[in-house]
């Protein structure tokens, strides 16, 4: 019986020891799989959304002849961008994720992917920030604007873009910082060290200063519609008189049409002496009401796009830059998480603004649906009733 009590004994503590182990486990493993799939299923709704959405605009911009214009062409870039970031970016972290946060590939392929990510991040600070003064000339130089806003324009400041974005985000190919797979981020992004072992100080000032830039662009366009809110009132100036034809700013030109007609005498008068020297100022436009409407609007639209863009990266970047300015720091994991979704979700939201803010866009994405969807227009009510 002694020998039988000892050899249950040496049984049953294996087996308490492996059901205590097992019952400290189950919390951590039950969580981190919690974690994995919440993680899974919103990376796999912003790629759905980014997708979608962005390739909604870009068709609506591409066979809507009337928007065939200076800012939907940057916009088209804008969603272009977006799209090529979520099919071909986004996947990588899906794979990571569902590895256990590790990279399965070579360490040319984290290169490369960290190099799409960081250009088509630097590409959107860099466009949004040409949006900015384009939106700018179109307000307070809109003669300019209209003159000099071509097609070819906008594809030379598109090429200018992509090329300033592949400057930004090439060196780190060649180690000038350096470009590696993160594990508490899921991705191939920027090592951020401690300013004096590395070199990524200056690119994350690079990002700064555009975002800045472009907020003070907006800033100096608000401020000029501030000051140009009221019309200035109209200032009658009397007109002159030789030998009755009257000339000058307050003439109203009846005594040239006079003169035309055969009634008028004498030397040809003052008021049509200048006629055909200003023919050439025809086609000069001043901005109506309508067309300031306009671009009200568009540039309210792309301003909403810059301050979700600076709301979204902001987190991230201060993380980047506490990285950078505090040795041996540790960021909280939970904060660097959610900066790094936030950072991902900015992807998705340009259409989800477009399509509640310009409604040229959402015009054109209702008559594309079908009849059962669309909302009947209310027609106007009879003020009396017909018998």
């Amino acid at each position: 019986m002694a020998n039988g009590s000892e050899s249950s004994e040496v049984l049953v503590e294996p087996m308490a020891a492996v059901v205590a182990t097992a019952a400290g486990m189950l919390p951590e493993s039950s969580s981190s799989t919690v974690s994995t799939y919440i993680k899974l299923v919103l990376l796999g709704l912003i790629i759905f959304i980014s997708l979608m959405g962005n390739l909604m605009v870009s068709l609506l911009v591409l066979r809507n002849r009337m928007l065939h214009k200076a800012p939907y062409y940057f916009l088209l870039d804008l969603c272009l961008a977006d799209t090529i970031r979520s099919a071909i970016c986004f996947p990588f972290v899906l794979v990571s994720i569902k590895n256990g946060s590790a990279w399965t590939y070579s360490v040319l392929s984290c290169k490369v992917v960290a190099f799409m990510a960081v250009l088509f991040c630097f590409h959107a600070a860099f466009m949004l920030f040409c949006i900015s003064v384009t939106r700018y000339m179109a307000i307070a130089h809109y003669r300019f604007y209209t003159k000099r806003m071509t097609f070819w324009t906008c594809v030379a400041v598109v090429c200018m873009v992509w090329t300033l974005s592949v400057a930004m985000a090439f060196p780190p190919v060649f180690d000038v910082g350096t470009y590696k797979f993160i594990r508490e981020e899921d991705q191939c992004i920027f090592e951020h060290r401690y300013f004096k072992a590395n070199d990524t100080l200056g690119f994350m000032l690079m990002l700064a200063v555009l975002i800045l830039a472009t907020h003070v662009v907006y800033m100096k366009l608000l401020l000029f519609e501030y000051k140009h809110r009221k019309m200035k009132p109209v200032q009658m100036v009397p007109a002159i008189s030789q030998n009755w034809t009257f000339h000058g700013p307050g003439a109203t030109g009846q005594a040239a049409a006079n003169w035309i007609a055969g009634f008028g005498r004498g030397p040809m008068p003052p008021t049509l002496l200048g006629i055909r020297q200003n023919l050439h100022n025809q086609n000069r436009r001043l901005l109506g009401m309508e067309e300031f409407k306009v671009e009200k609007q568009l540039g309210r639209m792309f301003y909403v796009i810059t301050l979700l863009f600076l709301l979204l990266w902001s987190p991230y970047i201060v993380a980047c830059y506490w990285r950078v300015f505090v040795k041996a720091c540790t960021i909280p994991h939970r904060y660097l998480s959610t900066t790094v979704w936030m950072s991902f979700a900015q992807a998705g939201v340009n259409p989800i603004v477009c399509f509640f803010l310009n409604k040229d866009l959402k015009k054109g994405l209702l008559s594309h649906l079908p009849a059962c969807c669309r909302t009947k227009p209310h027609l106007p009510r009879e003020p009396y009733c017909v018998m």
